[in-house]
């Protein structure tokens, strides 16, 4: 009978045992630090990432937590964000755009951080190579600033008259120099002659627009950035009212009302993300994981939008997008 008891002793010690050990697991807790000012305005790339993670069986309040921040452009939010995050000791920073990025690096040296849409992180300074990343971080590039060329090709191809085209960008891209670069070798290129145009508020939208039109321009590409995300809808009403064929870097910038665009497929992006996110919580370190480019590349082509401005898309060009909006 006392060895019956003594057993039974210690099933029950083991099973408290494994209930403390199940208490005191430990949960991850990815931090997300946004560019807007809320999940709505992040869409559709919020909900992609959030599905991206319940592929892969994360649960949030039982297998993991997120704690998403949302600067709405304010640099010193993004500072101070990013800070946060860091003194919550979360185990993982998503940094979502090229403007986030670098405030988590300046954060921390130790905490592992994943980018996402990082449009040059070599020549940034976020990694040292794409294949040998270094550090505490790594991420996916959607390889912006080396479409800049043809993103104006593809609108000189839908308006062969054009000889004037605009690149319109936010100042405070890490990535603005290498736009300018690149849009300089494109203008030789394609013959074309190609004036930049900075846009460091969204309450400035129209009047970079007349500045523009005083300048000739007769159609503009809009360099990638969450900034410029934001304010996708009243850039295109504007674009529209003056006349101005745009093109963009996503499907849901073409979407929203531009001409064009073309550039990688982000919502397949910000589903993956969960995946680089995953090999670091199961103890591969940053500096071991490649930066990842998109494979997938979309042309989109809003028919709406040429209708407005009374332009004949040749059906050879509508023939090779991969989506025409009608």
């Amino acid at each position: 009978m006392r060895r019956r008891e003594f057993m039974m002793g210690l099933a029950g010690a083991a099973f408290a045992a494994r209930d403390v050990s199940a208490a005191q697991a430990h949960i991850p807790v990815i931090g997300v630090l946004w560019h807007a000012g809320g999940p709505g305005a992040e869409q559709p790339y919020f909900d992609a990432l959030m599905r991206g993670f319940r592929d892969l069986d994360y649960v949030e309040g039982r297998n993991v937590k997120f704690e998403h921040r949302f600067p709405n452009e304010n640099p010193d939010r993004f500072q101070g964000m990013a800070e946060e995050l860091v003194a919550l000791r979360v185990d993982v920073i998503v940094a979502v755009g090229s403007v986030t990025a670098p405030y988590a690096k300046a954060a921390t040296a130790d905490i592992p951080i994943v980018f996402l849409f990082a449009a040059n992180p070599v020549g940034s300074g976020l990694v040292e190579s794409l294949a040998r990343p270094g550090g505490n971080i790594t991420g996916l590039t959607q390889v912006g600033t080396d479409l800049t060329a043809k993103r104006f090709e593809l609108l000189r191809e839908v308006i062969p008259s054009i000889s004037r085209v605009a690149l319109l960008m936010n100042p405070a891209e890490p990535s603005a120099s290498k736009y300018l670069k690149e849009s300089a070798a494109a203008a030789v290129q394609l013959g074309l002659a190609v004036l930049p145009f900075d846009l460091p508020s969204l309450d400035q939208i129209e009047a970079v627009f007349e500045k523009m039109k005083q300048a000739q321009v007769q159609a503009v590409a809009f360099a990638p950035g969450g900034f410029l995300f934001q304010g996708r809808d009243e850039l295109h009403k504007t674009a529209l009212a003056y006349k101005m064929p745009s093109c963009g870097w996503s499907r849901e910038v073409a979407a929203s009302g531009h001409l064009l665009s073309y550039g990688a497929d982000q919502i397949e992006m910000a589903h993956h993300v969960s995946v680089v996110v995953d090999k670091i919580l199961r103890g591969t370190k940053p500096a071991d994981i490649a930066v990842e480019q998109p494979t997938r590349f979309q042309l989109i082509v809003n028919l709406r939008i040429a209708k407005a401005l009374e332009l004949k898309i040749p059906e050879t060009f509508l023939a090779r997008a991969d989506e025409v909006i009608e």
